[in-house]
């Protein structure tokens, strides 16, 4: 039988990569919006916006390293 603490940590684990998705769609979206009213009025900017649409996605990419690093800590991977 498992232990409440493997439990707890997959709990967490889920937890790190929900929270950084959920994060990531929401400031994707937000940046999203203020960048098509950018291009709209300044179509030579779009190329700087790619920058900004991408930098949330390092959140996802955080959550799931603590992922891995608590599932590697417990054994679990």
């Amino acid at each position: 039988m498992a232990e409440i603490g493997t439990g707890l940590v997959a709990i967490g684990a889920a937890m790190a990569i929900v929270g950084g998705a959920i994060a990531t769609g929401w400031a994707q979206a937000t940046i999203g919006a203020a960048a098509m009213g950018v291009i709209a009025e300044r179509p030579e900017e779009s190329s700087k916006l790619l920058v900004y649409l991408a930098l949330p996605e390092t959140i996802v990419i955080f959550g799931f390293v603590i992922a891995i690093l608590l599932a590697l800590n417990t054994g679990g991977a």
